[in-house]
């Protein structure tokens, strides 16, 4: 084969590979929108126009948790000293619909002074570069992380112990990172017996990991609600759509709604809003 041949040949191949992994974008806009995607294998943070998430005023049962981190968040976005926060506790109780509802609360009030940045849980890994991106910019940002947690072999857990204490450069001022899990420690508990039966010094198994929840300043719990504040959740949501039923049917229909799917929540709840409004031929 010819020397120009094989030129062309190599081209050809070339642009093959650069359609399979296109380079990074590396055109983050971060004044373009209130939240974002981190999409670490581009280097792109992809502007959300539609976040989906409730009225703050539509969360119950969870008074406490919604003013701490409400006003945590306030005080950072005004530039205050504020923690990194974990939210942790039983599924469907409000974790992530606070961090998002509280995100949009602050921007009413100190007119869309935070901004919100999604991260999977797999990508944490990626948070340094992320943080470079984010550290020349005036504005602040919550990083935001669902459902976090770690297994005894995951060494990802090192990177994020790095952004919560900031390491030799410090975590950036304009940066604070909120998560939520049903875990604690974001540890299972067996993986944690498992490791402490096998070593010589039980007493040090999973300090380094468990240490990492000691990085959350502020740590919110959350738990299964009773049936009051259930049907208070109930009651919130037919209230604001405008839905017309009866009070005794509604407590009926809510109730064995709640009874089929084995647990009360607020998630719970929401899924019979749906399901009642359908039923009932109203859009929400």
């Amino acid at each position: 084969m010819k020397e120009k041949d094989i030129n062309h040949l190599l081209e050809r191949i070339v642009e093959a590979l650069e359609r399979l992994s296109p380079p990074k974008r590396n055109n983050c806009n971060i004044e373009s929108a209130d939240t974002y995607v981190w999409h670490p294998d581009e280097a792109w943070l992809e502007p959300i126009s539609t976040v989906n998430k409730i009225d703050f005023s539509l969360l119950k049962g969870i008074d406490h948790q919604k003013s701490l981190l409400l006003n945590n968040s306030i005080n950072f976005a005004n530039g205050l000293p504020a923690n990194n926060a974990l939210l942790w506790g039983a599924r469907g109780t409000g974790k992530s619909s606070l961090i998002k509802s509280s995100h949009a609360e602050v921007n009413k009030q100190v007119s869309s002074a935070l901004a919100l940045i999604e991260i999977q849980r797999e990508d944490i890994l990626s948070l340094p570069e992320l943080l470079t991106i984010l550290r020349p910019s005036n504005r602040r940002f919550i990083l935001y992380c669902d459902d976090l947690s770690f297994d005894k072999t995951d060494g990802s857990f090192k990177s994020l112990k790095v952004v919560l204490d900031g390491g030799v450069e410090g975590r950036p001022e304009n940066v604070i990172f909120y998560a939520t899990s049903n875990l604690r420690h974001l540890i299972p508990r067996d993986a944690q017996e498992n490791e402490r039966l096998s070593t010589i010094n039980p007493g040090e198994i999973g300090e380094e990991k468990i240490s990492l929840s000691d990085r959350f300043g502020l740590w919110l719990g959350f738990h299964k609600c009773d049936q009051k504040t259930y049907f208070d959740i109930i009651y919130g949501y037919v209230d604001y759509y405008g839905i017309n039923i009866q009070k005794d049917t509604l407590e009926r229909q809510a109730n064995e709604w709640a009874v089929t799917r084995g647990s009360r929540s607020g998630r719970t709840a929401w899924q019979f809003i749906q399901h009642l409004a359908g039923q009932l031929n109203q859009k929400i």
